[in-house]
């Protein structure tokens, strides 16, 4: 048992409430969440063969959402063969101007409906409303767009390969961007004209089972899609099924080892994305407010949800100070609250579990020794929340900065060389994103070729595009996901 101890004790608190905007929720008149949801296979919701259920919540209130299907491995046998079977009677057989078609529909009928998704969204996994209505649902819908236009358009995206569908792809996904997970990897195996086994997280079910109702009004033809709910043996069903041909994975780094090892000396295919660590690296000649901003941007608006975020800032000793007082600023003017508001910046944790990682890490930084500052938040009595939080005077071996944390935790160090830093920015074993911000060209070009991740931004940070391949080195992934490069891990040539 951890011992327990008081946060808001320990740590400093060093803002005040200030002035605060009226309420403004978001409607849910125009949502429809069933009491129950089974399994989509074959076309259909299909009751779970282990007649079991679980259920899940509204992380803000901790109100039971609805109950979903519990999977087992008769229910992901079920789901496999009707994937296969889809695959050889029509996905592979139908030419692909017309899964184009079908592709493109999707993404219409995901624009028509984005309110609802976004509100789902942001009920089920706790995000505010903001994110989910501004960027997810959007880029969901822009996914689905994007790789309709290449479904027929490989012989040009890979001339003279011939590339050919691999067959039935296994895909897993996690709770921190449940809709645009889904779309990430539905939408490019389609494409390439795959059949698909889908599992959610089991705490952010429901967008993905409003995907299949899409799906289903779609007219895709029964089984080209299929999605199992279920908790970890559902995914390692899935991974360990002989009649999957491909395996993507989006989570924890140990949940992916395990999963290289378990399909080790199998002809699977395998593309991961990984945990992060991301290096955000501000020199003395950066915008300092556009600085500020992107910082904010890169940890705090996500909850530091994201494997991607922002979560070690590195300045350099010159704007150091500066840098602090404006983030100290910046901080204590962020909305955290009912993740339904449209004036909340920062919404709920996704879980009891999540959050209590975020507190043994905040207790590991007190037990370290570090200055830890967290604004003061009025916050409700039922639910998950963290408040953003800053971690200075940090060392390099501290497990702050050598761990992900998952949560609106953000450490600083400083540098006095960009030699330095990239030490320092290389030096964990991750490397999936970063951050430079600087007004030197020259800089931008030597930092981000010499920083060891897979994506980098210049003067910006958390920006994503479906023309842009994602993914990490080292222990944050295998392989890319998104741009033409989303395409390779779905064909063989």
């Amino acid at each position: 048992m951890l011992k327990e101890f008081d946060l808001k004790k320990d740590i400093k608190l060093d803002f005040t409430s200030g002035w605060s905007y009226d309420p403004a929720p978001e409607s849910t008149d125009h949502v429809h969440i069933k009491d129950q949801y089974d399994h989509f296979i074959g076309g259909k919701f299909v009751a779970p063969q282990g007649g079991q259920y679980f259920d899940t919540t509204n992380p803000a209130n901790e109100k039971k959402l609805a109950s979903v299907a519990m999977g087992c491995d008769k229910d992901v046998d079920a789901a496999v063969k009707a994937a296969r079977t889809a695959y050889d009677k029509y996905w592979s057989k139908m030419s692909p101007r017309d899964r184009g078609r079908y592709i493109y529909r999707i993404a219409r009928m995901i624009q028509e409906r984005a309110r609802e998704f976004a509100v789902i969204e942001t009920l089920d996994g706790g995000k505010p409303i903001r994110e989910s209505r501004d960027v997810d649902v959007p880029l969901v819908a822009a996914y689905f767009f994007y790789y309709a236009g290449w479904a027929d358009k490989l012989q040009y995206a890979f001339p003279g390969g011939n590339p050919k569908p691999l067959g039935v792809a296994g895909q897993i996904i996690p709770w921190n961007f449940p809709l645009l997970m889904a779309a990430w990897k539905i939408a490019p195996a389609l494409a390439t004209g795959n059949t698909v086994v889908l599992k959610p997280a089991e705490t952010t079910p429901l967008t993905s089972l409003k995907l299949a109702e899409i799906i289903q009004e779609a007219d895709l033809p029964p089984g080209v899609v299929n999605i199992v709910t279920g908790a970890g043996d559902t995914g390692a069903s899935i991974v360990n099924h002989p009649n999957v041909d491909k395996i993507a994975f989006t989570g924890s780094t140990n949940v992916g080892k395990i999963i290289q090892k378990s399909i080790a000396g199998t002809n699977k295919k395998l593309t991961l994305e990984l945990g992060g660590k991301a290096a955000n690296i501000i020199f003395d000649d950066a915008t300092i407010d556009q600085a500020v901003e992107g910082i904010i941007n890169g940890i705090f608006f996500n909850q530091g949800h994201v494997c991607c975020a922002g979560s070690r800032l590195f300045v350099q000793e010159g704007v150091a100070d500066i840098i602090r007082d404006k983030l100290i600023d910046r901080m204590q003017s962020l909305i955290v609250g009912d993740p339904m508001d449209k004036n909340t910046d920062i919404g709920a944790i996704n879980s009891k579990e999540q959050l209590g990682t975020i507190q043994r890490y905040l207790e590991i930084g007190l037990n370290e020794g570090n200055e830890i500052y967290q604004t003061k938040c009025d916050l409700p009595d039922k639910g998950y929340w963290c408040c953003p939080t800053l971690v200075a005077n940090v060392s390099q071996s501290s497990r702050l900065v050598q761990e992900e944390i998952f949560g609106p935790v953000l450490t600083i160090q400083t540098f006095r060389t960009p030699e330095e830093v990239l030490e320092k920015a290389n030096n964990t074993p991750y490397g999936l994103s970063g951050g430079v911000w600087t007004d030197k060209g020259s800089k931008i070009f030597n930092m981000t070729n010499k920083v060891r991740a897979g994506v980098m931004w210049a003067n910006t940070f958390n920006k994503f595009d479906p023309t842009s391949p994602f993914g990490g080195y080292k222990e944050s992934g295998l392989g890319r996901e998104g741009g033409l490069h989303g395409l390779y891990p779905y064909l063989k040539f």
